[in-house]
């Protein structure tokens, strides 16, 4: 099969999309819908800019989306139906930018995208979401016979801050289900000519939650099944985007043809506000993926990912530096098997930068940050899981939001046995940072970036004496000082696009003893399920959480019941 190097392409439709806290899981299409001629032009001219840089660098294929908005069906309602027709005015002449930079168009979808009257009108017509969607694409592949295929996500929905005619839920349940899919829409592309490319990513919700790392789940959806249209795309771990994942084993279970999933916009180390290199981590898994059958190339999410205030704008936006640089080492090193130093020093010469010597040594450096102190490195490597979910390496930091909390203390404390070489590697990560300001000014590169690094890792560093330090009595005033100073430092620069620190110092009433039964009972360090799994948490627990969020929902935390999904969907 041919090789397929796809790179999300979503950024410019983000442009004049002012809120503080930005979803950036896929296009805002009540912000899209707003606007007028100009905005669409300045969108094909930034698509423009986008696709030729990528071509240029290696890249084939783009994804963008969506099928929903852009597909007409007859028990879709006449005024959603409208503003479709709209949408796909627009969207046909960026198809066109795309496809004359020799990109293959490839449309995200969502199973199950649906507006209340559509889902009203499938319960009336007896018709499964399975038949209606075979009947969609098949008329959307007649209407655009410019698109190379779609992008099938079928384990995570919109998130709950989403407001359009479709919001998308989760239809697919059990491996049964997602087997059941497949062949019922493979007909349809193998018609056509067009590929289904079905990611196995998944956020733990029912039975196929698993489905990214589970052998026995993996193997009840794709066994057997051997269409020429279909391709398998995973993430790189058994988790989101994170460092310290082993690379996930389902890429040596099946013959299919299969891609990676790699993030170069680090959706959880600072969206490319910051560098946060990934050369070094995706050559180690170019070299394993080398073994594995049929893998046929890779998808990059350069700007898609992550509810955070970072806005930085891949490929088009100068300060994007950090996120063009991860783009196209990622790219030589999958697509043409380069090494990352020569990868680096070839993007320095493109970019007309510095001294590349100097940019390596920088990227080293930060590299080291990344994994040491935004990452806490000894329970980073601990393997664990929680019902259908591996639990994520970073605890303390997630998307825009830093946590400094009495009840993460004892948490950390419990999993982290050597406190003393946490706090070392802390300090010796901000002797990298004082550092990597002469080498920023040697490179060419953003001196700013670096500073900002510094002052948020200081924080993180302060944060790493709170939970492990003995001897430091006033810790918690000197966070909330230096909580404030690196709030009003950035609100004086009109910059919104920093992180917040969550403090609460409130003593956690549990006794450490609890708290390890609690995690013992709930957690396991096993990839299989132990039989109080099968019999209590992937079952009961499911109950007592609903009790609880109905019952007493203030002890289900903010945070975690409104972003993205909400938590409780893990519980599902």
């Amino acid at each position: 099969m041919t090789q397929l190097h796809l790179i999300d392409t979503i950024g410019p439709f983000f442009r004049g999309y002012e809120r503080r806290v930005i979803n950036w899981s896929k296009i805002p299409w009540d912000h899209a819908g707003r606007q007028g001629a100009a905005w669409w032009e300045q969108v094909c001219r930034d698509l423009n800019v986008l696709a030729r840089q990528a071509a240029s660098w290696g890249f084939n294929a783009a994804s963008i989306d969506d099928v929903a908005h852009l597909a007409l069906h007859d028990l879709i309602e006449p005024e959603v139906r409208q503003r479709i027709q709209r949408y796909r005015t627009e969207m046909q002449r960026c198809f066109a930018v795309l496809k004359h930079a020799g990109l293959d168009i490839h449309v995200t979808m969502d199973v199950f995208s649906a507006t209340p009257w559509l889902l009203k009108s499938l319960r009336i017509a007896h018709k499964s979401p399975n038949d209606y969607l075979a009947e969609l694409l098949d008329r959307f592949f007649i209407d655009f016979p410019e698109v190379a295929g779609v992008i099938v996500r079928i384990g995570e929905s919109d998130g709950k801050d989403v407001k359009d005619d479709f919001h998308s839920q989760l239809v697919i349940k059990t491996p049964d289900d997602a087997r059941e899919f497949l062949l019922a829409l493979l007909p349809v592309f193998e018609k056509h000519g067009r590929r289904l490319i079905f990611r196995t990513w998944t956020v733990g919700a029912y039975p196929i939650g698993d489905l990214m790392w589970h052998r026995d789940t993996f193997a009840r959806v794709f066994e057997g099944i051997t269409s020429p249209a279909l391709v398998v795309s995973m993430k790189y771990g058994e988790s989101d985007f994170f460092r310290y994942l082993p690379l996930n084993r389902n890429f040596f279970r099946t013959p299919l043809p299969k891609i990676v999933e790699l993030q170069t916009r680090r959706e959880y180390e600072g969206c490319g506000e910051y560098p946060s290199p990934v050369g070094w981590l995706y050559e180690e898994y170019a070299r394993e993926l080398r073994q594995a059958e049929n893998v046929i190339g890779c998808m990059v999410w350069c700007q898609t990912g992550g509810w955070v205030p970072f806005r930085r704008l891949a490929f088009l936006d100068p300060e994007a530096v950090w996120t063009d640089l991860n783009t196209f080492v990622t790219i030589r090193i999958m697509k043409d098997g380069a090494l990352v130093e020569d990868a680096v020093r070839d993007f320095a010469k493109e970019r007309r930068l510095g001294d590349a010597d100097a940019l390596l040594e920088l990227l080293r450096l930060a590299d080291e940050c990344v994994r040491e102190l935004l990452y806490i490195e000894e329970y980073a490597r601990q393997k664990l899981f929680f019902r259908r979910v591996r639990i994520p390496p970073m605890l303390q930091v997630y998307w825009g939001n830093i946590f400094v909390s009495h009840s993460l203390r004892r948490l950390l404390r419990y999993f982290v046995r050597d406190a003393d070489a946490a706090l070392r590697s802390a300090r010796r990560c901000l002797d990298n940072l004082d550092r990597m300001i002469p080498l920023a000014e040697r490179a060419g590169v953003p001196v700013a970036d670096i500073e900002y690094m510094r002052d948020t890792f200081r924080l993180l560093a302060l944060a790493r004496e709170y939970y492990f330090a003995e001897d430091a009595p006033d810790i918690e005033s000197r966070l909330l000082a230096a909580k404030a100073a690196y709030k009003t430092k950035y609100a004086k620069r009109g910059l919104r696009a920093r992180y917040r620190i969550k403090t609460d110092f409130k003593p956690l009433l549990l006794n450490p003893r609890y708290l390890a039964w609690a995690v013992q009972f709930l957690m396991r360090r096993q990839r299989g399920y132990r039989v109080v799994d099968r019999m209590i948490i992937l079952n009961g627990l499911s109950l007592i959480y609903r009790l609880i969020a109905a019952r007493k929902p203030m002890l289900i935390p903010g945070f975690a019941s409104k972003s993205a999904m909400g938590v409780d969907v893990v519980f599902k």
